[in-house]
């Protein structure tokens, strides 16, 4: 069972690099929906599975230290390529537009606040905005979630209304992700949290670190 948090992100890896050949090949609105939905639920259970069964601290395989940066890569390509395929599937601009903004924010955030791309509180330059100034940092981090969300709540919206299903269908899954983006919404304000909890260690980590090097 250890393994069982790394299987669901590898799964969810793999979904989403079989969306992204949807999207190439012109796979179904109704493929990339329920692909999007099964990756979404490996998502919520990985961290549950991870905190539940963890390894022996004498006996963590070496690579999970690199676990938490292939679950946001994984997340990052499940969102990209869905984009991908509404801009070559369903709606070139609207797609295009949502995929400029994503790579244009998502950079710039990282580098700003983590100095590094796909950067993390554990992995992150000396100089990043992280170390110098976290609570301008959190701001940002929590402004790029909510509009993160938003727009897979878009992107997810437009696959939907894309499908051939009937329409009471189509509004029964819409109002269901609705009460699913309200539960998202809270929790990213728990989230908000647990980072303001981050910043108190990193903050004990740094103190630690600086009064070694004095």
């Amino acid at each position: 069972m250890r393994y069982l948090a790394d299987l669901l992100t590898l799964t969810r890896f793999i979904l989403a690099i079989t969306i992204f050949i949807l999207a190439l090949t012109g796979g179904s609105p109704e493929s990339v929906f329920i692909l999007f939905v099964i990756a979404e639920l490996t998502d919520a259970f990985d961290g549950t599975c991870a905190r539940k069964w963890p390894f022996p601290k004498n006996k963590i395989p070496r690579y999970r230290k690199y676990a938490a940066k292939f679950d946001m890569v994984s997340d990052v390509a499940l969102a990209g390529f869905q984009v991908i395929f509404v801009m070559l599937q369903i709606n070139q601009p609207v797609g295009l537009a949502i995929l400029i903004y994503e790579l244009i924010s998502s950079i710039s955030v990282d580098l700003l606040v983590y100095g590094k791309l796909f950067g993390h509180p554990d992995d992150c330059t000396k100089k990043c905005l992280l170390r110098r100034n976290f609570p301008v940092a959190k701001v940002i981090i929590l402004t790029r979630r909510y509009i993160y969300t938003l727009c897979i709540g878009i992107v997810n919206l437009i696959i939907l209304l894309a499908t051939s299903w009937p329409e009471a269908i189509k509004y029964g899954l819409f109002a269901f992700g609705c009460s699913i983006f309200v539960f998202a919404w809270f929790f990213l304000r728990q989230r908000r949290q647990n980072i303001s909890r981050d910043a108190v260690d990193i903050e004990k980590r740094l103190d630690t670190a600086s009064k070694k090097n004095h």
